[in-house]
């Protein structure tokens, strides 16, 4: 894709998807001074002390500083805290590769650009959990 083809403005924002376990989030990237605002929130408001989570949504700009200039509005449902974040760190990823293609050996290189496929197993009947099972009892 062309540098040319892709014009990013409020109109016509960039719109990039990130999933991990059940956490979906979407990315909004749009012309402005870097700000990331998650859900109405910054990042650190968002993930209070939660200092993994804010070093994991905020990876993918270490490689890169092609979204310096933009503002990102991400909007997360599901999940928990840290499939939330890692859902963002993918949507981000993608959004820097759709600005930037060189990036994307040093994204994948750091594993940003792989969604995990890893799912909560489900609960099978007669059992307790899904892999555990009810004490046997000999007599």
């Amino acid at each position: 894709m062309t540098e040319a083809t892709l014009e990013v403005t409020r109109q016509k924002p960039l719109w990039a998807t990130g999933r991990r376990k059940s956490a979906v989030a979407r990315v909004r990237v749009v012309p402005g001074e870097g700000r990331v605002v998650v859900n109405g929130k910054t990042v650190e408001d968002f993930f209070g002390g939660n200092e993994r989570q804010k070093a994991a949504v905020m990876a993918p700009f270490h490689l890169g500083k092609t979204l310096a200039s933009f503002d990102l509005f991400i909007s997360t449902t599901g999940g928990g805290i840290t499939g939330q974040a890692d859902a963002i760190r993918l949507g981000i990823s993608r959004a820097m590769v759709e600005m930037d293609p060189s990036l994307r050996t040093a994204l994948r290189a750091k594993g940003f650009l792989t969604r995990d496929p890893r799912e909560v197993e489900r609960k099978k009947s007669g059992q307790p959990k899904a892999r555990k099972r009810y004490q046997h009892s000999k007599r």
